[in-house]
C-alpha cells in the first residue's frame, strides 16, 4: 500500500517488548522495562487501566465506601448515637464512584507512559506472525511479547435474556438511580459486594447462585459473611439455577429451579455476576502458534506460551483473576524476559478478599486443600469475640483460622471479619517466605489492634505444650533451682 493509492503505508517498529493490554498487568510490564532502558511499545484498543480501574476494583471499591457510610447512619444506636435514615442522591454516588477512577486515572495515562519513553498505540493489537503485531497504522515486531488482555464478563445463555435489559460490571457503575429491587445473578465476590452496597444504598436486593455462594473459600468461613449479609436483609439463594428471564426495563422476572421446586422471582434490574472469560478472540493467536483454550492462553509456570517469544499474564492465562495477580505475573515476566532469570508463579502465595462486610480474606492452602496433598494439617482458630478492639468497635464477628503441618510450617490462613484484607498481610508474607508459626509469635502487637488476632491464633498452636506432662514436670524442675 501506498500514499497515493490513498492508504498510509505501516510504520514498521523493531523493539525490545511489545504489550498488548493496558491493564494493570500489561502497565506494570511496560513501566518496569521502560526504567530499564528497553524499546517498549504498548498497546490498548478501549480505556487506559483496563477494567481494575474502570470497571472493576476501583469503582466497586468507592460504591462500597459510599455504602458504608449509608449504612453507619443507620446502625449507630450502640455507640449513644441516634440513628437516621439517609438521604441517598444517586446521582451523587456515582459521581463520586467516577472522580475516584478520575483521580487514578493519571497514573494509568497515555501522557505517564509516553513520558516514561514507551510507545502507546490506541489500536487494536493483532498478531501476523509468529513475532509480528499489527496495530492502527503500525506493524510491529519484538524481541518479546506481552499479552495482557484480561477478562469480561460472562453473559450466560439464559433463555429469554436477549430481550431484556441487564447489567454488568462494565455498565452498573454508569447508573445514577436507585434500583429499586436488584436481582443479582451469581454469589461469588462480584455479585456479593455490589449487592450489599446497592442494599445499603437503599434497594432491595435478592442474589441468586447456582451451587454455594463463594463457593472457592473455606465454607467454615464464608458462613461468617453469608450469616451477616442475611442479617442485613438481603436474600441470598443458594443452589438456584436460572431458567428463564423475561420483561422490561423496570419489570424483570426470573424462573428458578431451587431445590423445593420451580419458582418465579420478580425485580425491577437485574445484574448478571455469573463469572469472567478471558479475552483472546481477535488477538491473531493461531497466526502466532499460541495455544489457547475457552479458560484462557496456556502457558507454563514461567508465563510463556507455546511461542516461545510471548508470555501472557493476568486474566487471560486462566486461573486466578485478581489485579494483584497480574501485577505478580508482570514481575516475573520482567524477571524472565529481562534479566533470564528462571521465575516461575506459585498460585499458593497468592491471596484474595472479598470486600463485604465483613471482609473475607485468604492466603495459601484451606484445610481442604491440604488434606487432599496429603498433608495431616493442624488447625487453629482466634475469634474477634476475644479482641479488645473489635469489642471496642462492635466488630466481633468472625475468626482467623490458620493452617499448619505437623511441624509448624505455615501452609495458609482465612479471616472472615473487620479489616481481613489488612490482617491477611501478616500471613501472606509468612507463607512467601517459608516461615514457621512460631515466627508469629515473636513480634509485638501494639495494643489495642485487631492485629492481636494474629499473633494470638498462632500463640494457640503452642497452648497444648502448657497441658504436657513432660513440659510440667520440666517447668517444676527449673522451678526448684529456686
Amino acid at each position: 500500500m501506498t500514499e497515493a493509492a490513498g492508504v498510509k503505508e505501516s510504520e514498521a517498529l523493531d523493539v525490545d517488548i511489545c504489550v498488548i493490554g493496558a491493564g494493570s498487568g500489561g502497565l506494570s510490564v511496560a513501566a518496569a522495562a521502560a526504567s530499564f532502558g528497553r524499546q517498549v511499545v504498548l498497546i490498548e484498543k478501549h480505556k487506559m487501566g483496563g477494567d481494575c480501574l474502570n470497571y472493576g476494583c476501583v469503582p466497586s471499591k468507592a460504591l462500597l465506601a459510599a455504602s458504608k457510610r449509608a449504612h453507619a447512619m443507620r446502625t449507630s444506636m450502640p455507640f449513644g448515637i441516634m440513628p437516621v435514615e439517609p438521604a441517598i442522591n444517586h446521582a451523587a454516588v456515582r459521581d463520586h464512584v467516577h472522580s475516584v477512577i478520575a483521580a487514578i486515572a493519571p497514573n494509568d495515562s497515555v501522557e505517564r507512559f509516553t513520558g516514561l519513553g514507551v510507545k502507546v498505540i490506541q489500536a487494536t493489537g493483532r498478531f501476523v506472525d509468529a513475532r509480528t503485531v499489527t496495530a492502527g497504522e503500525h506493524r510491529i515486531r519484538a524481541r518479546r511479547f506481552v499479552i495482557a488482555t484480561g477478562s469480561s464478563p460472562v453473559v450466560p445463555p439464559i433463555p429469554g435474556l436477549d430481550s431484556v435489559p441487564f447489567f454488568t460490571n462494565e455498565s452498573i457503575f454508569e447508573n445514577a438511580d436507585k434500583l429499586p429491587h436488584l436481582i443479582v445473578v451469581g454469589g461469588g465476590p462480584i455479585g456479593l459486594e455490589l449487592a450489599q452496597a446497592h442494599h445499603r444504598l437503599g434497594s432491595r436486593v435478592t442474589v441468586l447462585e447456582g451451587a454455594r455462594a463463594l463457593g472457592k473459600d473455606d465454607p467454615e468461613m464464608t458462613k461468617v459473611v453469608l450469616k451477616s449479609l442475611r442479617a442485613e436483609g438481603i436474600d441470598i439463594r443458594e443452589e438456584t439455577l436460572v431458567e428463564r428471564v423475561e420483561g422490561g426495563r423496570g419489570r424483570v422476572r426470573v424462573a428458578v429451579k431451587t431445590p423445593a421446586g420451580p419458582e418465579t422471582l420478580e425485580g425491577t434490574h437485574l445484574l448478571l455476576a455469573v463469572g469472567r472469560r478471558p479475552n483472546t478472540a481477535d488477538l491473531g493467536l493461531d497466526a502466532a502458534g499460541i495455544t489457547y483454550e475457552r479458560s484462557g492462553i496456556k502457558v507454563d509456570k514461567g508465563l510463556r506460551t507455546s511461542n516461545r517469544r510471548v508470555f501472557a499474564i493476568g486474566d487471560v492465562a486462566g486461573g486466578l483473576q485478581f489485579t494483584h495477580v497480574a501485577n505478580y505475573h508482570a514481575g516475573i515476566v520482567i524477571r524472565r524476559a529481562l534479566f533470564r532469570l528462571p521465575a516461575k508463579a506459585n498460585n499458593d502465595l497468592v491471596p484474595w478478599v472479598t470486600y463485604a462486610e465483613p471482609e473475607l480474606a485468604h492466603v495459601g492452602l484451606t484445610e481442604e486443600q491440604a488434606r487432599a496433598r496429603r498433608i495431616n494439617p493442624k488447625v487453629q482458630r482466634w475469634s474477634y469475640h476475644e479482641n479488645d478492639r473489635a469489642q471496642a468497635e462492635r466488630a466481633t464477628e468472625g475468626h482467623v483460622k490458620v493452617v499448619t503441618d505437623a511441624r509448624g510450617r505455615i501452609l495458609g490462613a482465612t479471616i472472615a471479619g473487620e479489616q481481613a484484607g489488612e490482617l491477611i498481610q501478616v500471613w501472606a508474607l509468612a507463607i512467601s517466605q517459608g516461615l514457621k508459626i512460631k515466627a508469629m509469635t515473636d513480634w509485638i502487637a501494639p495494643y489495642p489492634t485487631l492485629g492481636e488476632i494474629n499473633k494470638r491464633a498462632a500463640v494457640r498452636y503452642f497452648s497444648a505444650a502448657a497441658g504436657s506432662p513432660l513440659v510440667r514436670r520440666i517447668v517444676g524442675l527449673l522451678s526448684s533451682f529456686g
